[in-house]
């Protein structure tokens, strides 16, 4: 298992899936570990995947200040990655949480950004939250779900009035509920860093003016991914989302939730490999 330093001194690991030219892979969560996105639905037939173990998470050490959890302080350990790696500019994919990190490190290293897709990635960097109304919106389209009607008012409750998350809410995050996806939404409480978590998005991680003008000069294409199930970001929000940048498209893939690889790998994978390859040539 490859490591590095962070600037700080804390040990990071990272892990390799696959061949061909790099693709660095922030994971969500926030602050979850990189293992849930696999070989992100076969991605990994396209390019070496590089995944991120966040600072506190997975096979990465924890920090000695816990403050270092926030968003914008994530920046440096993803741009002591990219030195780590060799690479004069990278290609980057983010998923979930993890698309707010990746905005601001373009933010603040727009040179370095070969190609960015942001996956299912609801850009609180921006100020641009999912709000309670998306997520019923979406909700709703899975009315015709055995599991709906159970699921449903308990989930509309949580949404507006909060307490504890419920397990009959995880098929909404999935575009099918079967064994695959819930296979997939079994590791998600050994994977997560609750502390780190909290911590992510603590008040004074976003500046959105400023990462709103940053990114407004950004040259790097970007690839802005919804699921047309998911409730964050719902397809209208990742419209909204390319229109901060310059050179911005937009996937939408049918059927799917917030994990996309795992609703339709085949169709994943193509929109994807077919982004970055695009950009070709090593960088």
């Amino acid at each position: 298992m490859p490591t590095f330093l962070a600037p700080d001194g804390t040990r990071l690991a990272y892990h390799l899936r696959g061949d061909g030219a790099p693709l660095v892979v922030l994971p969500g969560g926030p602050m979850r570990r990189s293992t849930y996105l696999g070989d992100l639905g076969g991605l990994a037939a396209h390019r070496r995947l590089v995944l991120l173990d966040l600072r506190g998470t997975g096979d990465s050490e924890v920090p000695a200040d816990p403050a270092t959890y926030r968003c914008d302080r994530l920046v440096d350990d993803v741009e002591a990655l990219r030195v780590h790696l060799g690479l004069e500019r990278m290609d980057l994919l983010a998923h979930s949480a993890g698309g707010s990190l990746a905005m601001l490190y373009a933010a603040r290293h727009p040179g370095r950004v070969a190609r960015l897709a942001l996956i299912t990635a609801t850009p609180w960097a921006l100020d641009m939250p999912a709000t309670t109304e998306d997520r019923l919106a979406a909700a709703r389209l899975r009315e015709g779900q055995p599991w709906f009607a159970e699921a449903f008012p308990a989930f509309e409750k949580w949404l507006r009035q909060g307490g504890d998350f419920d397990p009959r809410f995880i098929p909404f995050f999935y575009g099918r509920w079967d064994e695959a996806a819930a296979a997939h939404a079994e590791r998600d409480e050994q994977e997560s860093n609750d502390e780190a978590a909290g911590r992510y998005g603590s008040e004074g991680a976003f500046d959105a003016p400023a990462t709103r003008a940053a990114l407004a000069a950004l040259d790097a294409p970007v690839l802005v991914y919804a699921g047309e199930l998911d409730g964050g970001p719902r397809p209208g929000l990742a419209h909204r989302t390319a229109e901060v940048f310059p050179h911005a498209e937009v996937a939408v893939q049918p059927g799917a939730g917030h994990y996309p690889w795992v609703d339709d790998p085949k169709w994943f994978t193509q929109r994807t490999a077919a982004f970055f390859a695009r950009g070709a040539q090593v960088h």
